[in-house]
């Protein structure tokens, strides 16, 4: 009876953490796709490169997330997005082209000797 327990707690325990990982990659991907759309790039694949148990706030899981994008349909770049939990820690961006003139972010501001009328008392931020 005791083991018929500890087995069926024992799966509801990895059913948790599974079901955690996947709430994982479906935040980490949607956080791919906003974050490739402001650097007006791609997005190709998102895809977990590991995953450990921590115990940082609560018992859950550290993982490294990988995702691939493109800035011109041919070259392929590597970026990676690190979770604990459910927040994102970390994305790092390799060094890649920008997109072509036509599709780059319009300037914000005015072309002067200044900061482009940003400035606060404090200096330019």
């Amino acid at each position: 009876m005791m083991t018929d327990f500890l087995m069926m707690a024992g799966l509801v325990v990895i059913a948790a953490f599974f079901w955690q990982l996947r709430q994982m990659a479906e935040i980490c991907r949607q956080f791919a796709e906003r974050e490739v759309k402001r650097q007006r790039v791609q997005l190709l694949s998102v895809a977990m490169n590991s995953a450990r148990p921590c115990l940082g706030a609560g018992l859950g899981w550290k993982a490294n997330f990988q995702f691939e994008f493109s800035t011109d349909g041919i070259n392929q770049y590597k970026g990676h997005i690190l979770m604990i939990g459910k927040r994102i820690q970390k994305i790092e961006w390799p060094i890649f082209p920008e997109p072509e003139w036509e599709q780059a972010p319009t300037s914000r501001g005015k072309v002067s000797g200044g900061c482009g009328g940003g400035c606060r008392s404090g200096g330019c931020h």
